[in-house]
């Protein structure tokens, strides 16, 4: 143990509470008060509001339990995403906003709050977290098994050191994923500016629907077995922040991979896009090994084909093409699109020689992100460095 640091139980050095179940389809509303769950709890430590789920006022004014403030620390306590971590950086500071009962909430006592952030954060604070996992199947966490964390609590000097070290590098990346943001914006602008709305066509393209122009198929709907070696099965989960991540990929046999390749076999330049749950965000594929795909569309380029890849990534990359899919979703709890509605999605078809015109612009700015990505991998490992020497 470092010099001068203690241990102690998470119970002595801070509170939890959770919120409670809203009752009566109060919670499936599209607008009024944030609440939020265990999706909402992003891998990265942050809060993912990209589906939003909300209360009444009513209902928010009548339960005090489970009402959050800027720097409450959140915690997934069951489900799939069970343990992970994520604190209120102001996001939410301009208005009310609770959790509901798959959420706990720590209120630090003793220690900063932030420095019991980054500890649950931490390698080792969620290693912590996943032995006190109790239950079947997805599992869950409860307050009791909770109270038992010894974290190592040092000096206050030395909390305000780490933290402030760690926000540095914590600003650092989001700042570059903040470039890497204004890019894409230059790239939709780009697209606007060169095609138009391709709802509206107000520039009086020729259209088509792309499974005219395209061969658009899906990956397999079977569950293989899984093995700890083989063949990666890539599903919407492994599709992150536009790249294929082979991190937490389950792996399948030969002769499954074979299988699945005979129907759908992916290629380079071929478009892959999730169907299920996460809808949308296409990926063109650079593949770096062979994989099969699972609930994913597939979508390959045809001899002679009238469309650019990098064009029709654009279009379903789309505002216009997330109203599109918003209106075909067939899901009730689980986002789903149909392939045969992706099939039929009518889009715009430009000169070929404007398209790969296009095409190029987007190259110059992807080799600008790609740049910007590298020195955001170097900054996570910085960051994941100095994590390791303070809580390893």
């Amino acid at each position: 143990m470092k010099e001068n640091w203690k241990y102690k139980k998470l119970g002595e050095i801070a509170t939890f509470t959770s919120g409670s179940r809203p009752a009566g389809g109060v919670g499936n509303i599209n607008e009024g008060v944030l609440s939020l769950g265990g999706e909402h709890i992003g891998r990265n430590g942050h809060i993912d509001l990209s589906s939003p789920k909300y209360v009444t006022y009513d209902y928010y004014n009548e339960n005090k339990k489970g009402h959050i403030v800027e720097n409450d620390i959140l915690l997934c306590k069951d489900g799939a995403l069970t343990g992970k971590v994520a604190i209120l950086r102001g996001e939410l500071s301009s208005t009310c906003s609770m959790v509901n009962e798959h959420v706990f909430i720590l209120r630090a006592k003793s220690i900063l709050q932030w420095y019991l952030f980054y500890f649950l954060y931490s390698h080792i604070g969620q290693l912590q977290l996943k032995i006190r996992i109790k239950g079947a199947a997805q599992g869950g966490l409860n307050g009791t098994n909770l109270k038992t964390i010894s974290i190592p609590v040092p000096p206050l000097p030395v909390q305000q050191q780490i933290v402030a070290e760690l926000d540095l590098l914590s600003d650092i990346i989001e700042k570059q994923k903040q470039q890497i943001a204004e890019l894409d914006k230059l790239a939709q602008a780009t697209f606007y500016d060169m095609f138009g709305d391709p709802v509206t066509n107000e520039k009086g393209w020729e259209k088509s629907e792309l499974g005219k122009i395209c061969d658009v198929r899906d990956g397999t709907h079977d569950s293989p077995e899984y093995y700890e070696h083989g063949f990666p099965l890539v599903t919407s989960k492994n599709i992150i922040d536009g790249c294929i991540s082979f991190d937490n990929v389950n792996y399948i046999c030969e002769e499954d991979y074979l299988k699945i390749s005979k129907r759908s076999h992916v290629d380079n330049g071929d478009i892959i896009m999730p169907m299920i749950g996460t809808i949308g965000k296409p990926v063109i594929v650079k593949k770096s090994r062979d994989f099969a795909i699972k609930n994913v569309a597939l979508i390959k380029f045809i001899k002679d084909s009238k469309a650019n890849n990098i064009f029709i990534q654009a279009i379903m990359s789309s505002r216009a093409f997330d109203d599109y899919m918003k209106g075909k979703n067939k899901g009730g709890t689980q986002k789903f699109i149909a392939l045969g509605d992706i099939r039929k999605l009518d889009i715009p078809v430009p000169p070929l020689q404007l398209q790969q015109s296009f095409a190029s612009k987007i190259e110059a700015i992807e080799r600008q992100k790609e740049l910007i990505s590298n020195s955001i991998r170097e900054s996570r490992r910085l960051f994941d460095s100095r994590m390791e020497y303070w809580f390893g």
